[in-house]
């Protein structure tokens, strides 16, 4: 697939510089360049997903605690 980027002048001569340093195609820097901002964005939703599964067993071993107790009182 083929894929036009617009750049501003700024941009345009940061990926030049960055291509240069790392003696690689301006396309190579900005496939990785996406390969790593993808990782990250994953990666963080990833750890918002299991920050929310552990609040959530928190909640039920709490509640599952006041259940064995209302057992344990015979209701």
């Amino acid at each position: 697939m083929v894929a036009t980027v617009r750049l501003d002048d700024d941009h345009e001569t940061k990926l030049k510089k960055v291509a240069e340093v790392l003696h690689k195609k301006k396309s190579d820097v900005l496939r990785e360049a996406l390969d790593f901002y993808a990782d990250h964005v994953l990666n963080k939703k990833k750890q918002r997903i299991l920050k929310a599964v552990e609040k959530v067993q928190k909640a039920d071993a709490i509640e599952a605690k006041s259940l064995e107790g209302t057992l344990e009182d015979g209701f």
